[in-house]
């Protein structure tokens, strides 16, 4: 990948946030700000052009002045359905995917997925002990499988990722950038952190 190519960075904010509560978890705040903020920070310098998928509090989140691309598909399906929202509202062939409760994502981030990708239309992130499949690369090539996997009622991130042929890149010399915030517990910690 030549990587003068154009990547639009996505902030994945359409979960149900279970364990949250059922709160729009890219909203709860973190040092004075959303959560979905530090991601699409953490993003802007390594991209031209940083998005917001999310299903709920539209407003809220064009308030910010970023481009927001509501789902498709109604119901909280997951994120296949928001990166599928994407794929059929935003010009570009690759993008790279990041939930909104990511606030520590590395800087160089984009770089090093995009130089382990070898040839693979996705790639995504390996902490040296868990896969981290929302945050990705991944090429408008896979809209297709992705539509019929989506039609077909899967919703299971690794297996999609899996099924169209791309693989893991390690960022185990980073794990702690990949903790994310899923419940008020973790939330609270994270705002005790020095």
């Amino acid at each position: 990948m030549n990587l003068d190519e154009v990547i639009t960075g996505v902030v994945l904010a359409g979960g149900k946030a279970r364990r949250m509560g059922g709160a729009d978890k890219g909203l709860l705040e973190l040092d004075g700000k959303p959560l979905w903020r530090h991601v699409a920070d953490a993003l802007a310098p390594q991209l031209a052009t940083v998005v917001i998928s999310a299903n709920r509090h539209l407003d809220i989140y064009q308030a910010s002045g970023l481009k927001v691309i509501p789902d498709s598909i109604a119901d909280f399906p997951g994120p296949l359905a928001g990166m599928l929202s994407v794929f059929q509202q935003v010009a570009g062939d690759w993008f790279l995917f990041c939930p909104c409760d990511n606030p520590c994502i590395p800087h160089n981030l984009v770089d090093r997925l995009a130089a382990q990708r070898h040839g693979a239309p996705v790639v995504w992130v390996h902490d040296g002990e868990r896969d981290h499949p929302t945050i990705a690369l991944i090429n408008r090539a896979v809209e297709p499988q992705l539509t019929a996997y989506l039609q077909a009622g899967e919703r299971r991130v690794m297996i999609f990722m899996r099924q169209v042929g791309g693989h893991a890149v390690d960022f185990s010399d980073c794990k702690e950038a990949f903790v994310n915030v899923n419940t008020p517990e973790e939330l609270a910690q994270w705002q005790k952190r020095p």
